[in-house]
């Protein structure tokens, strides 16, 4: 959902000038104004979903017409739902900025990498901790 909202906004991938630092201030820049821009476009939706529910709140006397609306209310209200917990990590990513720890892995440290935060801005984990991570989930059945 995060990366289709990217593609809509067209951010270029940053790419860094020769002997750049990592998470300088124009990357750190760059990421701040990519998160800001999905948490904007995520409220947005979440905003004209409430106005919507409550313009197009309907009592049918049909119960399969009341089934089929409360079945797309329950789906409109699950991917809000998802669209909130993402912007809660939005949020814990822009305080990740302002604390100088965006851009390493909370696990062991190391940069996460431009390419890996340019397609997931809100990863905290670099690619080898994420995977082992997914293969622990795996094995314990999450």
């Amino acid at each position: 959902m995060a990366e289709d909202l990217l593609h809509k906004k067209q951010f270029p991938p940053y790419t860094p000038k020769k002997g750049e630092d990592y998470m300088s201030a124009k990357q750190l820049a760059h990421f701040r104004a990519i998160l800001a821009s999905l948490k904007d476009e995520l409220s947005e939706d979440i905003e004209r979903t409430v106005h919507t529910m409550q313009d197009e709140a309907t009592v049918f006397a049909d119960p399969n017409d009341r089934a089929s609306q409360e079945s797309d209310i329950a789906l409109e209200l699950r991917n809000r739902d998802r669209e909130r917990k993402l912007i809660k990590k939005i949020d814990e990513s822009i305080a990740r900025i302002e604390s100088g720890e965006y851009g390493y892995c909370d696990s062991c440290g190391v940069e996460i990498g431009l390419k890996r935060l340019e397609a997931r801005p809100t990863a905290t984990l670099c690619i080898d901790c994420k995977t082992l991570e997914e293969h622990r989930e795996k094995q314990v059945g999450k």
